[in-house]
């Protein structure tokens, strides 16, 4: 008699195996307590409008509609 080879079944262990090893290595490296973090600067100051509809961008949006 023969022992039967199931390959699906060890693929499927296989990734269950790298899976939990992957999940692990990602939870310890990507650990970030908040002492570690570092704090964006308070501004008090009025946003800037950074979108400026110029010359070339009507020309742009123009071109999508033809």
């Amino acid at each position: 008699m023969q022992p039967s080879h199931n390959a699906e079944r060890r693929r499927f262990m296989k990734t269950v195996g790298l899976g939990t090893a992957a999940a692990g290595a990602a939870a310890a490296v990507g650990h970030v307590t908040l002492a570690q973090a570092d704090t964006a600067p308070v501004k008090n100051e009025k946003p800037t409008v950074n979108y400026r509809e110029t010359d070339h961008v009507r020309a742009y949006y123009a071109s999508l509609r033809d």
